[in-house]
């Protein structure tokens, strides 16, 4: 401790402690970035990559310089790679997640070393246990608080979904950081350098955590405003739904009265001589008689102006839209709901089946009934495309996909408030939505 306070030279940070720091920060990252391997396979990979990490970082040791400044690059290259191939995610969250990785082992290998110079430097062999000690305490203490944040502030369900200039703005502070804290021990002459290394490791290991909190700060608030912007997004999506059951009972009320008023027609059609004009008339009265048995009686009014709605454009499309649904159970639940939970399932059902050539192929069931104080309800139709799946929902395959993919978002959304879940799979081309929700 003495040697400390006298200034006195001191060893910069051993490059298995660097690799170590390095190796924990991409575990941590993996937790939001979504692990594609677990169990035996994950250790295997993981100790692969601690191996590669160490012995590279030991092999480069006592370069300075610019050369110091590539191995590094270097250095970060591999833990790229290692989150590349253990992430379930694309290479923009992987980049992403690496720059916060490699901060936060910035931190913590700095943190640990300047704390271990202050407590351990000139004990000698007794050094070793004390300096393993604090290793553990420094490394997983760090660790523990950060995995506490992201568990605070971070759902485990949202996945990064890092945009290009989202990485490119945590990229520069990523490297100003690195580049700011380490500048004094590349070079000696800059308004940063210390004379001593006590001066060099304080300023290292404080702008160090200014840039972690920097950079978790910046990462909490994008993500409040992504989840503000979906929220947003679906509120928008739940009133579009709740105005086109709006209009749709506008419609309804039109084919009533021209249902009323049908025997005026018949009277017309006994006046009519000309034989192809009646038969225009007659093929006419089926068009309209045809879409007022589109009608549906389920026992609630908001549904059936819903499936009404849907009904017609399905028979416009050529898609059979057929149900099995008692509207009464849904008497509990708001109108605006009834309305984004069937109004965003038909839609999406709609849309799968409209890119389906075959016409007869063109198939949609709705069914809900209750089973043990549960209301289930299920959405199946047939689906020739190949879905990639995300938190449990399909990806979009619209261009512009942050502007889309909301409608079953809103609907999980709406079915959560009632304590209900949603539950989507595919299999031998049928897309299956089954809802539960405790009655």
């Amino acid at each position: 401790m003495g040697d400390w306070a006298t200034g006195q030279i001191l060893p910069d940070i051993p490059r298995l402690y660097t690799a170590l720091a390095e190796w924990l920060a991409c575990i941590w990252c993996m937790q939001e970035a979504g692990r594609r391997y677990f169990g035996w396979k994950f250790r295997g990979i993981a100790a692969t990559a601690l191996l590669l990490q160490s012995a590279f970082l030991i092999l480069t040791d006592g370069l300075d310089g610019p050369i110091w400044l590539l191995c590094m690059a270097a250095a970060v290259f591999l833990m790229f790679c290692f989150l590349r191939i253990s992430c379930d995610t694309s290479s923009l969250d992987v980049g992403y997640a690496c720059v916060k990785a490699f901060v936060l082992a910035e931190f913590m290998a700095s943190l640990e070393w300047q704390l271990h110079c202050f407590f351990c430097y000139g004990m000698g062999e007794r050094h070793f246990w004390t300096g393993g000690i604090l290793l553990f305490a420094v490394y997983g203490g760090t660790y523990l608080v950060m995995r506490g944040i992201s568990h605070r502030y971070i759902s485990e369900m949202e996945r990064m979904n890092a945009t290009g200039q989202e990485l490119l703005f945590a990229a520069v502070i990523g490297l100003s950081v690195f580049l700011m804290s380490n500048i004094g021990f590349v070079y000696s002459r800059t308004p940063f350098s210390g004379r001593y290394a006590s001066d060099i490791f304080n300023v290292r290991t404080l702008i160090d955590l200014g840039g972690l909190a920097i950079l978790m700060a910046y990462h909490i608030q994008r993500l409040h405003l992504r989840t503000q912007h979906e929220l947003e997004s679906m509120e928008m999506i739940l009133h579009n739904q709740y105005t086109q059951y709006q209009q749709s009972q506008e419609t309804l009320d039109l084919i009533n009265y021209k249902y009323h008023d049908l025997k005026h027609h018949i009277i017309a059609l006994r006046a009519e001589e000309n034989k192809e004009k009646r038969e225009n008339y007659l093929k006419q009265m089926e068009d309209e008689i045809r879409e007022y048995e589109a009608q549906n009686k389920t026992g609630n009014k908001v549904l059936d102006t819903l499936l009404t709605s849907k009904n017609l454009y399905c028979i416009r499309n050529d898609i059979a839209l057929t149900y099995v649904v008692d509207g009464a159970r849904l008497d509990f639940m708001d109108v605006m709901d009834i309305c984004s939970i069937f109004g965003n399932a038909l839609d999406n059902a709609i849309e799968c089946e409209k890119k389906i050539p075959e016409k007869e192929k063109r198939m949609i069931h709705v069914s809900m009934f209750v089973q043990q104080s549960f209301l289930i309800i299920r959405f199946e139709n047939y689906c020739e495309e190949e879905l990639i799946f995300e938190q449990n929902l399909p990806v979009t395959t619209k261009k512009q996909a942050e502007f889309h993919g909301y409608g079953l978002k809103s609907l999980r959304h709406t079915v959560h408030k009632y304590g209900g879940e949603v539950d989507i799979n595919v299999e031998e081309h049928w897309f299956y939505l089954k809802i539960l929700i405790p009655i």
